[in-house]
């Protein structure tokens, strides 16, 4: 347990003097296994898919220190796009550089989409998709215990003072009133350093939440177009380039235009659509794919993914460079100290809303209790959880309500 602790220490001060220095030997090879593997058995929408990323690179690999990945989530929430494909690319990044960049990301996609597009298949071939209940019953209780164990590791690094965590509190209030995931980020990090520059005056959540609440929404006017593959890869590129929050409103934004603005779709395909992009492993953006071959076959599957995700790596080449030095910088470290918060407010809120659906019985109830057993005192790697889940899911599906 002391040489843990030391070991701790020297990767703490190791982090703090050198921001770019890799802190274990990860091979481009380990780094595309390691994806591969969370692309293909990565449950549970974006929180439960960081949770699994910090139990990799941090609690189990140490590649970095829980406060480096809270600052790559801070910046991955500040930027449009899939939040758990984008920590994968950053991920990437900081371990491989380019190569990595774009190893981890496309690793991390290509299972989603591939199970997303033999789901396409069987959904145009049969007119209905397979019936998936048993399993997502026994994996939604071990997400809950998953997210619940990395937002405990989280918050307790990056809750650094009782300012910070009532920063924190008000963004979940903002948020759970319906302010913007981005206007509740920047909210809490301009607060944050208006705290630090103006040290000694009580400096509210509320007012940044009342200015902030009166930007308009960067949501552009629709105009009905016909059907193209071209048509279909800008459409979604535009989707990936300006898009913040979850898979729900992913569907809001994507019923606007395909369904009521376009009528590409009908509303059952959507929710079809969305529903196998919850319940496949890896992103939930890979709906896209899904989509794209309803309306154009493999080529539209291939489109629309590409759109969709392209704008993801992108927005990593262009923001990952900066947070070592936002981090050096005392007034851009208190801003991404406040984003922390915020990030790790949101990712709560998304905890919430899963305990509500997942946990509905006392088979479920035991489930997660178990899984938050064996993952806090026994370290049980999150993907084994996932797969037994899984398999109890399938044995109990008979009890699925």
């Amino acid at each position: 347990m002391v040489g843990r602790c030391v070991v701790a220490q020297n990767i703490e001060m190791i982090d703090q003097t050198v921001p770019r220095r890799v802190y274990a030997s990860g091979s481009l090879r380990e780094l595309a296994l390691l994806f591969l593997r969370l692309g293909t058995t990565a449950f549970g929408g974006p929180a439960a898919h960081i949770a699994m990323m910090e139990d990799e690179v941090v609690r189990r690999r140490h590649w970095m220190t829980r406060e480096r990945f809270l600052d790559l989530l801070g910046a991955t929430n500040l930027i449009p796009g899939p939040n758990s494909t984008e920590m994968a690319i950053h991920i990437g990044h900081q371990q491989a550089g380019w190569p990595g960049l774009v190893v981890a990301g496309s690793v991390f996609i290509i299972p989603a989409a591939a199970i997303t597009l033999l789901f396409a298949w069987a959904y145009e071939r049969f007119g209905s998709l397979p019936q998936a209940a048993g399993l997502l019953y026994g994996v939604k209780p071990v997400i809950i215990a998953v997210v619940l164990q990395a937002l405990w590791g989280l918050g307790r690094t990056a809750v650094k003072t009782r300012f910070l965590a009532f920063v924190g509190v008000s963004a979940v209030a903002a948020n759970a009133l319906g302010l913007n995931e981005v206007l509740t980020l920047l909210g809490a990090g301009a607060v944050t350093v208006g705290a630090q520059l103006f040290e000694g005056a009580r400096v509210k959540l509320s007012a940044a939440a009342a200015w902030a609440s009166t930007a308009a929404p960067l949501v552009g006017a629709t105009v009905a177009v016909p059907f193209s593959l071209t048509a279909l890869f800008l459409f979604f590129l535009k989707v990936g380039a300006i898009l913040f929050g979850s898979g729900y409103v992913l569907l809001a934004f994507l019923r606007a235009d395909l369904v009521d603005h376009w009528h590409w779709l009908t509303e059952a395909q959507l929710l079809d659509a969305i529903a196998v992009g919850q319940i496949t492993p890896g992103p939930v953006f890979s709906a896209a794919t899904f989509i794209g071959y309803v309306l154009g076959g493999v080529r539209g599957a291939l489109v629309a993914t590409a759109g969709i995700f392209l704008p993801s790596f992108l927005f990593v080449a262009l923001s990952g460079p900066l947070v070592p030095r936002l981090r050096r910088s005392p007034t851009a470290g208190a801003f991404l100290d406040g984003v922390n918060v915020g990030s790790l407010a949101l990712m709560a809120l998304v905890t919430w809303a899963l305990v509500r659906v997942a946990v509905v019985d006392v088979t479920t109830a035991v489930l997660a209790g178990a899984s938050a057993v064996l993952l806090i005192w026994f370290r049980t790697n999150s993907v084994w959880l996932v797969l037994g889940g899984a398999c109890v899911g399938l044995v109990f599906r008979g009890a699925v309500p």
